[in-house]
């Protein structure tokens, strides 16, 4: 009787285990999917469910942990945003997108070095990926590096010429350099694309007209321009979002 006891107790003890190392990926897909629809209608305490649901449904689920990351870093929880991503390369090595994230997460907190480690990851495993160095760039500009950011820039935009962000970047950068007929070239290039931010406010200070140079404001500087977003950090310019 022990002994058939001990069978009982053995194979029910199988049966637990066997449920706890379940695996379903494809439902884990379906939350994942669920939780891309909530976050992109900004109902991100919902999305928040359907990822951990995710997880709980496939702990390997990379996409998942990389989503759940946009979601705090969309609440400005950095901190957490970069134990997720962390968690999405940890399984996935490969995972662009999410060593992308890490990178621009990093640069929100003005960690700069571990962002350029984070965003030359990304570009390790997708050279063409535009926005990664459109955002690398970036870091080079919060770092006083210019002339280094432009080539990210240009980099990004020979990849996708029809990307606004690094055109509007990398006008800011000319402009800070002095090349201000570059700088305006780069800034109606990217309003001819959709983004005429930039464009508009150095019209209004002056620069970027057709008489630029025989007229140039007495009291601007091409510095003074942008010595706000110097002052603060390079997040005034043109930055792509966390990418699912």
């Amino acid at each position: 009787m022990l002994k058939a006891s001990y069978v009982l107790t053995a194979a029910a003890l199988l049966f637990i285990t066997a449920c706890a190392s379940t695996s379903n990926p494809r439902l884990a897909h379906q939350h994942v999917n669920r939780g891309i629809m909530y976050a992109a209608k900004g109902m991100y305490d919902l999305a928040m469910v359907e990822y951990n649901r995710a997880i709980e449904n496939d702990p390997q689920c990379a996409r998942a942990y990389n989503d759940r990351g946009n979601i705090y870093f969309l609440k400005g929880r950095y901190d957490l945003a970069v134990k997720e991503y962390k968690k999405a390369v940890d399984i996935d090595r490969k995972y662009a997108k999410a060593y992308s994230n890490l990178g621009f997460t990093y640069l929100m907190l003005k960690q700069y070095e571990p962002a350029l480690v984070e965003f030359g990851n990304a570009i390790k495993n997708n050279p063409k990926y535009a926005k990664a160095y459109n955002n690398r760039g970036l870091v080079y500009f919060a770092m006083g590096k210019y002339k280094r950011a432009i080539l990210d820039y240009s980099r990004a935009i020979a990849i996708d010429p029809e990307l606004a962000k690094p055109y509007d970047n990398r006008g800011a950068a000319y402009m800070l350099i002095g090349d201000i007929e570059k700088a305006c070239a780069d800034f109606s290039r990217a309003c001819e694309l959709g983004l005429c931010e930039t464009y508009d406010m150095a019209k209004s200070r002056g620069y970027c007209r057709f008489d630029y140079i025989a007229f140039a404001p007495a009291s601007e500087t091409p510095e003074s321009l942008f010595s706000a977003s110097r002052a603060t950090s390079p997040t005034v310019f043109s930055i792509s979002s966390p990418s699912s």
